[in-house]
């Protein structure tokens, strides 16, 4: 990919954006040294020493680390703090454990490790927004830079809120982003609620009686109620859910048995999948009935079946002001019409939920497009779009200085 700074193609505008887009080879650098070397939630060694490296340079006032285990916070205050205020920016560091099938000269050095969500691109860009607020300190007030682990599974938001995040950093408010293929590049998307599901694992046991194949009627076949509780636990969304809310159930792994006993009916068989929901109220609904139905699925064959369901991460819910002001500053950056504010949610999840349960906020989508280069998230072909680097780091900028601005008279 090109590292110019894209400026016709964005149609993106503003001090900060020509001011960071100087600086754009060097940004696409960082990255691309990022996606080279991709590391696992809570083992973020190299990434977090680059990220504390890179914003010594930037010339921020204070560099904290190992929030989260290997978290970095970073502080910038403003030409002025006599309004007192401090708000939050932040950005994923891990990557995902999978193979990546690119050859770019950039491409993954870890067999079976990839960037293939583009957290290697919002760390470049906050850190390009950093810099540009270390170098100019156009606000009043203080930024707070936050440089979070473990996004894809490991709640490394929450355990960055356990250690103390928002003790230590009282921010009135906190915003995230993420990068989307599906939007064009230079879009950038919103809604004043729900952005992201929640996103819960759940187990079902299955208990009956093995044996032989060929004498089945003496056995109590967990394979056959399995098969039941699949069909069935669908009848939830469409006959328990209403129609105007929203709910997906997926079972997406069956393990029974052995692939080489042809004959043998096993005793037990396990069920994993997982459910997303957008409220509280829903979940629970969801949660109560797969309990009711797989129970009296499995006692209709004389078998058991137990559920376990675990709340991995609540819902992404947007707050309704937050959510509105970081469309204006986008309006700001890229235009009316560069700007999604009713976008569509998604059923997919993000732990940025757990900074939004704490802190009002707002989480958007920058739209980066796509290319037969690119691919789409967790795809094994998966790359971060560089010419989207300076208007994302401007987006952060722009938030800091229009939510802390300095009085008219400065």
């Amino acid at each position: 990919m090109k590292t110019d700074t894209g400026a016709p193609r964005l149609r993106a505008t503003g001090r900060a954006f020509e001011h960071i887009a100087r600086f754009h080879p060097e940004l696409t650098a960082f990255r691309r040294d990022l996606h080279a070397h991709p590391e696992l939630g809570f083992e973020e060694v190299y990434t977090s020493a680059r990220v504390r490296e890179a914003l010594k340079l930037c010339g921020v006032d204070e560099i904290h680390e190992g929030l989260g285990k290997t978290g970095v916070v970073a502080v910038i205050h403003g030409q002025r703090r006599d309004s007192g205020r401090l708000m939050g920016l932040r950005a994923d560091m891990d990557a995902l454990p999978m193979a990546e099938h690119n050859d770019f000269a950039w491409r993954s050095t870890k067999s079976g490790l990839m960037h293939g969500c583009g957290h290697d691109g919002h760390t470049a860009m906050l850190i390009g927004a950093a810099r540009y607020l270390a170098e100019t300190r156009r606000f009043n007030g203080t930024a707070v830079l936050i440089f979070q682990p473990g996004e894809e599974g490991y709640a490394g938001a929450k355990a960055m809120i356990d250690d103390g995040l928002f003790e230590r950093f009282p921010v009135e408010s906190v915003y995230g982003m993420h990068n989307w293929p599906g939007m064009a590049a230079g879009t950038i998307g919103i809604n004043p609620g729900p952005m992201m599901a929640a996103a819960d694992r759940i187990t079902i046991e299955v208990n009956g009686r093995g044996g032989h194949g060929a004498h089945a009627y003496q056995t109590i076949d967990p394979v056959l109620v399995a098969g039941h509780i699949i069909t069935s636990v669908q009848s939830i969304v469409s006959r328990n859910v209403r129609g105007i809310d929203s709910a997906v159930i997926s079972l997406c792994a069956l393990q029974a048995g052995d692939l080489g006993a042809m004959s043998v009916i096993p005793s037990k068989a396990t069920l994993v999948g997982t459910v997303r929901t957008f409220s509280p109220e829903v979940q629970d609904l969801v949660e109560r009935r797969l309990n009711e139905l797989c129970s009296g699925i499995a006692m209709g064959f004389g078998a058991t079946a137990s559920v376990n369901y675990e709340r991995i991460y609540p819902a992404t819910i947007n707050s309704e002001a937050e959510a509105r002001f970081a469309g204006d500053v986008a309006q700001h950056l890229v235009g009316k019409d560069h700007v999604v504010r009713d976008l569509e949610p998604s059923m997919g999840a993000e732990d940025f939920s757990f900074m939004l349960q704490v802190k009002p906020g707002a989480y958007f989508r920058i739209g980066q497009g796509t290319s037969h280069s690119s691919g789409y998230l967790h795809n094994n072909r998966y790359d971060f779009n560089d010419e989207i680097l300076p208007l994302g780091s401007a987006l952060h900028a722009g938030l800091i200085e229009h939510g802390m601005p300095l009085a008219a008279a400065d």
